[in-house]
């Protein structure tokens, strides 16, 4: 079992003689201000949760898009600044971005193009030639950013995500010495549908300056193995997952990514948590009913609108529920510079007042919506109260939401229902499984959740909890640095 301890010798012992630098967008400290005073935030996410430790045990540097309104004032001469603020342990070197690049390489070719093409979500995605040249010079921007932090030391370089397809060949070419690894956080999709990317060899040979490239999913690797023998000229060894490219080879590996399950263990049971259960039950005056939740960024691919869809289905088909069934849906605001979550967003307001139109009862009001972000212990308070929850993505690379609610149910009650289309359900079998797009399979797992005897509650819910615990992030972060440690430094 791995654990943060675990994690922490594996590093000590292996990694401290040298140098270790994380790529990613998002940072894992932002400043911003607050008033008068500037505040050190930590964003929630699985990746830097899995991160944070390894980069404390290693003194690593962490190199990042400087998006806090306050970032620039407390960095140094070379845009370092020391992390965390109560104990730092590691570097953070912030990269600056205008407003352009960040228009054209994040909410453009990233966000408007590779996201939707990745997603089997029939979201059109937009490929604007301005916009791939706006990524290339911003995968250059950080290349030269980790190139100055590298210098001539043997150091591991982990890239995270689709923002820095082309930054491996970069570094690659530049300094030969680097050992390279990626991570891709979403799907890759079939050969066909990356065909219609138009600079499909150039981001394939970017992604193939890795020496390791990790993706949640094995057939996420084949996908990927499928692209580059029908893309490019290379040697393609599907039994072992290896890809070589004018001599240059590279590994492919699955590395499904998880939560830290033991903390959430604390944070679950702590009194802030059963605070916010108090207050939960106060806002929403909850009086014996029934409770459905969904907590998901307001994003095309979460599958909202379809499971409200079965919601509503539901009330149709079962009137019993109607004023004994409400639905709390989270729906916390992304990328609302893009048009297609603009009108995502318009999309679900649509949908929410016309189910409470047609089954509110006076006062009583089936769904209630919430468009605002909350803390983990508000969440962890909505878990507990719930009697079942929703994770109806139409295509995700794995779902961390399914994982968190799992790991709330210490009581070993709560139904988990999921989507067959995430990464998450191949390890979660014991969630009732749907597909998104059938709007009578989530009406009739919905009802199923509402009926399973407590039995059958318990030992589902045992049985996904062992696996959330078994598949933690430490162990992700274990199996990418282990594997990572393989590589031989070239001779200079």
């Amino acid at each position: 079992m791995w654990s943060k301890q675990a994690l922490h010798d594996l590093v000590e012992n292996r990694l401290r003689n040298y140098r270790f630098i994380v790529v990613a967008n998002r940072e894992p400290y932002i400043h911003r201000w607050n008033g008068k005073e500037i505040e050190c935030v930590q964003p929630a996410s699985g990746m830097a949760t899995a991160l944070d430790p390894v980069m404390r045990a290693c003194d690593g540097i962490w190199i990042a898009h400087g998006s806090g309104d306050a970032d620039r004032e407390v960095v140094d001469e070379f845009d370092h600044v020391r992390v965390p603020p109560e104990q730092p342990a590691y570097t953070l070197r912030r990269v600056w971005l205008t407003r352009d690049e960040e228009d054209g390489y994040y909410y453009g070719m990233a966000n408007s193009g590779l996201w939707p093409l990745c997603h089997i979500a029939f979201t059109r995605p937009v490929f604007e030639p301005h916009d791939w040249e706006t990524y290339r010079a911003v995968n250059a921007k950080f290349a030269e950013a980790v190139l100055q932090e590298a210098g001539d030391e043997q150091t591991f370089v982990f890239v995270q995500d689709y923002h820095f397809a082309l930054l491996p060949r970069m570094l690659k070419e530049a300094n030969p010495r680097l050992i390279i690894a990626q991570f891709w956080h979403i799907p890759w999709p079939s050969r066909e549908t990356m065909g219609v990317f138009p600079w499909t060899k150039e981001l394939l040979q970017g992604m193939l300056g890795n020496d390791l490239l990790g993706f949640h999913l094995r057939s996420h690797c084949q996908n990927f193995l499928d692209t580059v023998d029908r893309s490019l000229e290379s040697r393609v060894d599907m039994e072992r997952f290896e890809i070589t490219v004018g001599g240059k080879s590279t590994l492919v590996r699955p590395f499904p990514i998880g939560i830290d399950f033991e903390k959430h263990q604390e944070l679950v049971q702590s009194p802030r948590t059963a605070v916010a259960v108090r207050r939960w039950q106060e806002e929403l005056q909850l009086n014996g009913e029934y409770l459905g939740i969904g907590i998901d960024r307001l994003d095309y691919t979460k599958g909202i609108p379809e499971r409200l869809r079965g919601l509503d289905r539901l009330f149709e088909l079962h009137p019993e529920y109607r004023g004994k069934l409400r639905f709390v849906q989270i729906a916390v605001p992304s990328r609302t510079e893009v048009d297609e979550y603009q009108w995502l967003s318009q999309q679900v307001e649509h949908l929410t007042a016309q189910i409470n139109r047609r089954w509110g009862r006076g006062s009583w009001q089936p769904v209630t919506l919430l468009k605002r972000h909350y803390g983990q212990h508000a969440m962890m308070g909505l878990h507990l109260l719930s009697h079942f929850c929703v994770v109806s993505s139409l295509h995700d690379g794995l779902n961390l939401v399914a994982k968190e609610y799992v790991a709330s149910r210490h009581d070993l009650d709560g139904v988990l229902i999921l989507s067959r289309f995430t990464g998450a359900s191949r390890e979660l079998t014991d969630a009732l499984l749907i597909n998104p797009f059938s709007v009578e399979e989530v009406a009739e797992a919905m009802h199923q959740a509402l009926t399973m005897p407590e039995a059958e509650r318990r030992r589902r819910m045992q049985k996904l909890r062992a696996a959330v615990e078994e598949n933690n992030v430490y162990r992700w972060a274990g199996k990418v640095i282990s594997a990572l440690l393989k590589f031989d430094f070239p001779e200079v």
